[in-house]
C-alpha cells in the first residue's frame, strides 16, 4: 500500500503543470542592460516668500546686517537658518547620450535646483528644458557625454496581458526592480484629460514617479506616473504615460519650449444605456455633445448640442474619454473628419482643429451655457430670467421651479435646472416646452438637455404608461 500511495503522490506532482506550460520570464538580462540609463532625481524646492524675506533684528527691533545675526536673535524660534538638503522625489531615464532625460512634471515642479544621480554614483545638476503639466512630462538636460541610454519602444504596439517591468527609486531605494503585466490601455483618469494611461499591476510607490516601464524586449513603453490607493501605498493599480505621448511632448518642448494641442471646443458626456435608448442607438457608445463652445472649431464645423460623436479621424470613439485623447494629439490647423449621429441618422463632418487654450481661457469659455422649461412631467417651470441669462450667458430656456414625484423626479431633475432641449427639440419658452412635452412618446426614454449651475448635461427621461 505504501508503494501505491507513493506512486499516486508522484503522479499528482507530475500533473501540477499543464502540458505546454511556459516558465515565468527571466528579467536578469533586461535589468543589466537597462539599469545604467535609469537615474534618481532629487530637488531643492524654492523657498516661500515668508522664508525669503526673514529679517534679523537686534534687541530694540532694529534691522541688523548679516554679519551681526549670530550675536543677537535668530529668526522664527531661535534657530539659525539652515541650507536645505536635496529631497529625493523620483526617477528618470536617459534618452540621448549627450544628456537629455525624461521624468514627470510633478517630480521637478517648483524646483530651484534639480540634481540627477547616475548609476555610477555621479551627481549632476540638471537644467529643466521644459515641462508640461497637462501630460505630466518634463525634459531635463545634464552636462555629460557618452551616457548610457534606454531603447524607446512603441506603446501603441503594447498588448493587455503583456509582461512589463519598472526600474526606479521607491522611497529613495535606487534601481529597485518590480514586474507585472499590462492590465488595460487607454485608461482615462480624473483631471487627466489628455493622457490615455497604461494600467498595470507593477508595484509602484513614491519615488518611482518618472521612471521607465519596459517591455520584455528591453524597450521603454511608458513612464510610471500615478497609483490608485486608499492606503497611501501600492494597491495593485498603477498607471504609466504611454511613451508615444511622452516622446511627442518632449519633441515639442525641445523644439519650441512649450506644447500645443488640438482643440475641438465641446463639453461632452458619457452615453449610458438609458441615453443610448433615448437617442435610438443600438448600444451605449460615443461622446454626447452637451455644449458647443462659442467661436470654437466645433461650432464652425457645424457640430450641434445633442450630436453623438462616434468616430474621430478614423478612430472609433467607444467612451467619451477617448475623444480628448484623439483630438489633443492632432496638430492645430490640421483637418479631421468626425462621424456623428444626429436625430438618429449617421452624418460626417470635417473640422479644422484649433489650439487648446490655457487653463484660464478654457475655464472662462466653459462658463457659457444654454437652457429650457415645461409641465406634464409633474414639474413647474418659468421663463428664463435675466439674472441667469447674464450669469450663465444663456440665450433661451426655461427654469425648473418645482419638482414633484414623477418621471422628471426619477430622471434626477432638480429645482433651478434650466431645460434647453427635450427629445431633440430646442425649448425657448414655457409654451414651446409644453408643446414638446405633450408630444412625448410613452414608455421610451428621450434625451433631456439641462444646464445645472452653469454646467450643461443630458439626462434620459422616460414617461410611463
Amino acid at each position: 500500500m505504501k508503494r501505491i500511495y507513493s506512486f499516486i503522490c508522484i503522479l499528482s506532482l507530475l500533473v501540477v503543470l499543464p502540458v505546454g506550460a511556459v516558465e515565468l520570464p527571466d528579467f536578469k538580462g533586461l535589468v543589466k542592460q537597462a539599469s545604467p540609463a535609469v537615474v534618481n532625481i532629487s530637488t531643492i524646492q524654492k523657498e516661500s516668500e515668508g522664508q525669503q524675506n526673514r529679517i534679523f533684528r537686534g534687541p530694540n527691533g532694529e534691522e541688523l546686517p548679516d554679519i551681526f545675526k549670530h550675536f543677537f536673535k535668530f529668526p522664527e524660534g531661535g534657530q539659525p537658518p539652515q541650507h536645505k538638503a536635496p529631497e529625493s522625489l523620483g526617477s528618470g531615464f536617459i534618452i540621448s547620450s549627450d544628456g537629455y532625460l525624461l521624468t514627470n512634471h510633478h517630480v521637478v515642479a517648483d524646483a530651484e535646483k534639480v540634481i540627477v544621480r547616475l548609476s555610477d554614483r555621479r551627481e549632476l545638476e540638471a537644467e529643466v528644458v521644459g515641462s508640461d503639466e497637462r501630460s505630466d512630462i518634463a525634459l531635463l538636460k545634464i552636462d555629460a557625454a557618452d551616457l548610457p541610454v534606454v531603447k524607446l519602444g512603441s506603446s501603441a504596439e503594447l498588448e493587455v496581458g503583456e509582461w512589463v517591468l519598472a526600474i526606479g527609486s521607491p522611497f529613495g531605494f535606487d534601481h529597485s526592480v518590480t514586474a507585472g503585466i499590462v492590465s488595460a490601455k487607454q485608461r482615462a483618469l480624473a483631471r487627466e484629460t489628455y493622457v490615455p494611461f497604461i494600467q498595470t499591476d507593477v508595484a509602484i510607490n513614491p519615488g518611482n514617479s518618472g521612471g521607465p516601464l519596459f517591455n520584455l524586449a528591453g524597450e521603454v513603453v511608458g513612464i510610471n506616473s500615478q497609483i490608485y490607493t486608499r492606503s497611501g501605498g501600492f494597491m495593485g493599480l498603477s498607471f504609466a504615460i504611454p511613451i508615444d505621448v511622452a516622446v511627442e511632448v518632449a519633441n515639442q518642448i525641445k523644439a519650441k519650449g512649450f506644447v500645443t494641442r488640438g482643440w475641438l471646443g465641446v463639453i461632452i458626456q458619457e452615453v449610458n444605456r438609458d441615453l443610448a435608448e433615448s437617442f435610438g442607438l443600438e448600444k451605449p457608445s460615443g461622446a454626447l455633445v452637451a455644449k458647443v463652445l462659442p467661436d470654437s472649431p466645433a461650432e464652425k464645423a457645424g457640430l450641434q448640442e445633442g450630436d453623438i460623436i462616434q468616430s474621430f479621424d478614423g478612430r472609433e470613439v467607444v467612451h467619451s474619454a477617448d475623444l480628448p485623447h484623439f483630438v489633443g494629439r492632432i496638430k492645430p490647423g490640421m483637418k479631421a473628419r468626425m462621424g456623428i449621429v444626429r436625430a438618429g441618422k449617421q452624418q460626417s463632418l470635417q473640422v479644422a482643429i484649433g489650439t487648446l487654450p490655457d487653463q484660464q481661457q478654457l475655464a472662462q469659455a466653459t462658463q457659457q451655457v444654454p437652457q429650457t422649461d415645461q409641465n406634464r412631467l409633474n414639474i413647474d417651470v418659468a421663463e428664463l430670467d435675466q439674472e441667469r441669462r447674464a450669469k450663465w450667458q444663456v440665450s433661451e430656456g426655461v427654469v425648473v421651479r418645482q419638482v414633484m414625484p414623477g418621471a422628471a423626479a426619477q430622471a434626477g431633475l432638480m429645482v433651478g435646472d434650466v431645460i434647453t432641449m427635450l427629445n431633440g427639440q430646442s425649448v425657448a419658452s414655457v409654451n414651446e416646452f409644453n408643446r414638446v412635452v405633450a408630444d412625448l412618446p410613452e414608455d421610451r426614454a428621450v434625451p433631456l438637455r439641462i444646464v445645472r449651475r452653469g454646467s450643461p448635461m443630458f439626462i434620459p427621461l422616460k414617461l410611463g404608461d
